[in-house]
């Protein structure tokens, strides 16, 4: 969007709802920053089980996060983050770290923690020389960027984003995995108001990365 002003684009959702790749044509069509926080947990999660943090023992998992460094690699479109020098790969996606995600991710002090880190991708966007950001998680819209220009929320049948896992070769408990998310008390998943709502249970990705596109070069082109 040439000569626009920065923006930065929310979408949150539960698991297989649609947001990553959304978030990513999203990324391409408007030269925008893609920022997978879900990653992130599932990075520093992968993290803490290498430490021997558990989430019921909440000293192990201070120790465990005091010694992390956190930075950011842009990688084309994606920022990518890094844990203390390493660039984390296959295995945030193990069994393992599926199970203990949400457990962790509804400890207050990892959630602090990341919360600067979140928001900072802003600037990493701006000195990529980005349009603006594009971040996907649970807790973006209202959260890490309660005032972000486009607001969404994805949500679809649970039986529909399970079978979405499954073509994409993962085991995902996605009902189970919403039930935490959206139960702890510190940055539940939840419809913030204001955002826009989307249903893609029987849509494409197309359809609706189509829908959120034209909602966002819709306000752009507004005087």
């Amino acid at each position: 969007m040439p000569g626009s002003p920065f923006i930065i684009v929310a979408i949150d959702g539960g698991a297989a709802s649609g947001k990553s790749s959304t978030a990513r044509a999203l990324s391409e069509r408007f030269n925008l920053l893609h920022s997978d926080t879900g990653s992130y947990y599932r990075a520093v999660t992968a993290e803490m089980l290498r430490r021997g943090a558990v989430p019921q023992d909440l000293g192990s998992v201070k120790r465990a996060l005091a010694d992390l460094r956190l930075a950011t690699r842009i990688e084309g479109r994606s920022a990518r983050i890094e844990i203390s020098g390493h660039l984390p790969g296959d295995e945030i996606r193990s069994r393992e770290v599926n199970d203990a995600v949400s457990h962790f991710s509804a400890i207050p002090e990892l959630r602090s923690s990341l919360l600067a880190y979140q928001r900072g991708q802003a600037e990493a966007a701006r000195k990529g020389g980005f349009s603006g950001l594009v971040m996907e998680g649970r807790d973006i819209g209202s959260v890490i960027f309660p005032d972000a220009d486009f607001r969404f929320f994805l949500h679809a049948d649970p039986a529909e984003r399970e079978r979405r896992r499954v073509r994409q070769g993962q085991v995902d408990r996605v009902a189970e995995r919403d039930r935490l998310d959206s139960s702890r008390k510190t940055a539940p998943l939840s419809l913030s108001e204001g955002a826009v709502s989307i249903d893609t249970t029987h849509m494409t990705i197309a359809e609706v990365a189509e829908l959120m596109a034209g909602i966002i070069a819709g306000q752009a082109a507004k005087p």
